[in-house]
């Protein structure tokens, strides 16, 4: 069994790798001073915007926002898994790749999952024979005719069938050892413990294999031919298999189009294989659960724009506000979600077969955005005659907006509301600020770490998934610590705003608790420059207690109580105080300094953040372009 591949031998390997070789196989480039240029392979466009560096061994898009390393290229054009780049890179060096010992616990994991695996395709490949071979076929051939799908779309998304009978599946393994407690975890056979025997979990039912990102088949879904219940079966949590974090048809789209700039979320494998068929390659389904996190966050590092299709009904429309409170709070400036409801009766496949593709493609084009959705559903039963009315509004909307990530889109949203109520936006925004730092905790928290999976491709799977990789502290970085993958797309950033104002505010809880340290530092004036939230009050609070040395904070109270510039910080001061600025052991003055030190060297990523995205919803200037450039190799140079 392979081991881990040292950390020396990968930083060995991108020096030995020149970056210009590999992308130019792969994409025609032009010299262009230092550099080289071509039309970028990450999206479509008409002049060229892609540049890479041979003397940075960088590739960077400055129309999509793709950069990287060689590796990260090779990961993101071919697809391949960081091992399989790994590979091929070696492969390009003409060196071995050498390999550390691993331990008996995860060569064993290994091992299950690469069995389970491999159980899974020779399923895959039995339920495809069936199809084409079994006596009963002939009703599964007939429901798929029937639904208009052809033998080409069938063959591309694997379908298959499971014919009836208690052991088929069982029987077809027989040959192997253990076979009824493999298949048992591989999630294709049930344990009936009373009775003691094994059994196949799909019978009579049309298989729809699911595919991780690699195109290995992780897990199955099967729909029944008659009106027996459950219509869908879905195979079981297994080793191989999250359904809170897998899509039905994800793999098959990214196959049909590199470029992929939309997804449509639909409810089922038939919508999805049926909208293939007719032209719409870009669809995914959740696999028997409603949309999570996960699944969002997972799609918006492949593509800007999510259109959930949902029946025009009671249920759609419930639904559709479940994806709703899920997506407000992961949308950043430069993606978009918006939700197309069909006509009562219709599901997508049968309306598409129906209208054809240029008419459902209209209905996509003009989907509601989620800010019109959002507004629409809390003004359905209220006129906003009264001002009861328009408080209720207020009260309703500001809670899910505070959960927004700060930018453009929180804002407008913000704007709308100050129309409908008459509050002005200095008022919400107050509102909104005062909500976000009063729950520090919330944002100093981490997230909880996903689940550990071997199903996706490393752009997306937790590091721990690869033993390869496990042996790093932290993922490869090539432009800052944000990016947790070999660099192979720039991904999406977090906003700056919403990862800093506890840090702002940890600053100003410690001078409230030790207003004597302000005396020891530096100009506040220095922090002008600085974007973050209460940098303001930061400032204003520093130039105080600078000025007077000797007040208290109760003097600072009486004093700003009657400036009515300073006023309006009361409020905010009042919640930052309760705040538990340092350890009893830790040194104040030490970790006052530290925390301002973190906070001025900002200045660069606030820049790096604002002209990403900028560039996401306007062209940058000729400008702007260099300092991005700038930006980027030199964060590329401190790593």
């Amino acid at each position: 069994m392979a081991g881990r591949i040292p950390q020396y031998f990968i930083d060995d390997l991108l020096a030995r790798i020149n970056i210009t070789d590999v992308v130019e196989s792969r994409v025609k480039l032009k010299r262009s001073g230092k550099n080289y240029s071509g039309l970028c392979p990450f999206h479509k466009e008409n002049s060229p915007s892609f540049t890479v560096s041979p003397d940075k061994q960088f590739y960077y898009c400055f129309g999509c926002g793709a950069g990287g390393n060689a590796l990260g290229f090779l990961m993101e054009y071919e697809r391949l898994s960081f091992p399989e780049a790994i590979e091929e890179l070696a492969r390009l060096a003409g060196v071995d790749i050498p390999r550390e010992e691993q331990h008996p616990q995860q060569i064993e994991r290994e091992q299950q999952v690469k069995q389970q695996i491999s159980l899974l395709d020779q399923a895959c490949q039995f339920y495809r024979q069936q199809l084409r071979q079994s006596d009963s076929r002939d009703k599964a051939v007939n429901y798929l005719k029937q639904r208009g799908l052809s033998s080409d779309i069938a063959a591309r998304f694997l379908i298959g069938y499971a014919p009836p009978g208690w052991d088929n599946l069982l029987q077809h393994f027989k040959a192997l050892p253990n076979a009824a407690e493999a298949l048992e975890k591989a999630g294709m056979v049930i344990h009936n413990t009373e009775k003691n025997r094994h059994y196949d979990r799909f019978r009579d039912r049309i298989m729809f294999p699911i595919r991780d990102m690699r195109g290995r088949v992780i897990a199955f879904g099967g729909r029944v031919l008659t009106d027996e219940k459950p219509k869908y079966l879905n195979s079981p949590e297994t080793d191989t298999f999250h359904k809170s974090r897998e899509l039905y048809g994800l793999y098959e789209a990214r196959q049909h189009n590199r470029q992929l700039d939309r997804l449509l979320i639909v409810e089922g494998y038939m919508d999805v294989v049926g909208l293939a068929q007719h032209g719409i390659q870009w669809a995914v389904a959740t696999l028997g659960t409603a949309t999570t996190e996960q699944h969002l966050t997972r799609l918006f590092k492949l593509v800007p724009e999510l259109i959930f299709c949902f029946d025009g009904d009671q249920a759609g429309r419930k639904a559709a506000q479940r994806a709703l409170e899920i997506a407000m709070p992961i949308l950043e400036d430069g993606k978009s979600v918006r939700f197309l409801f069909l006509p009562e009766g219709e599901d997508p496949d049968s309306l598409i077969r129906k209208e054809g593709q240029p008419a459902f493609e209209q209905r996509i084009l003009t989907a509601t955005p989620l800010s019109t959705f959002f507004f629409n559903s809390l003004t359905a039963d209220s006129q906003l005659d009264s001002m009861d009315d328009r408080a209720r509004l207020a009260a309703s909307a500001l809670p899910p907006i505070r959960e927004m990530k700060p930018g453009l889109l929180q804002q407008m949203m913000l704007e709308r509301i100050s129309e409908m109520t008459g509050l002005s936006i200095d008022q919400l925004n107050s509102l909104v600020n005062l909500h976000q730092i009063s729950q520090p905790a919330a944002t100093a928290t981490p997230a909880a770490a996903p689940e550990t999976s071997y199903t996706d491709d490393l752009a997306e799977a937790p590091y721990d998934a690869y033993p390869e990789l496990s042996q790093l502290d932290e993922p490869p970085t090539y432009i800052d610590t944000e990016y947790k993958t070999a660099a192979a797309r720039t991904p999406a950033r977090r906003s700056t705003q919403s990862r800093t104002i506890s840090l702002v505010n940890r600053i100003i809880s410690i001078l409230l608790h030790r207003p004597e340290l302000a005396r020891e530092l530096d100009d506040p004036d220095t922090l002008g420059h600085l974007q973050e939230s209460n940098i303001d009050l930061l400032i204003e609070l520093l130039s105080y207690l600078r000025q007077h040395p000797d007040n208290s904070l109760g003097t600072l109270l009486v004093d700003w109580q009657h400036d009515p510039q300073r006023s309006a910080y009361l409020m905010i001061l009042n919640e930052i105080a309760h705040l538990e600025p340092i350890p009893d052991t830790a040194d104040p003055l030490t970790e006052l300094r530290d925390a301002l030190k973190k906070l001025s060297s900002r200045q660069t990523e606030n820049q790096l953040d604002r002209l990403l995205k900028k560039q996401r919803q306007s062209p940058l200037t000729d400008a702007e372009k260099k300092l991005l450039q700038q930006l980027l190799l030199s964060g590329r140079e401190k790593t």
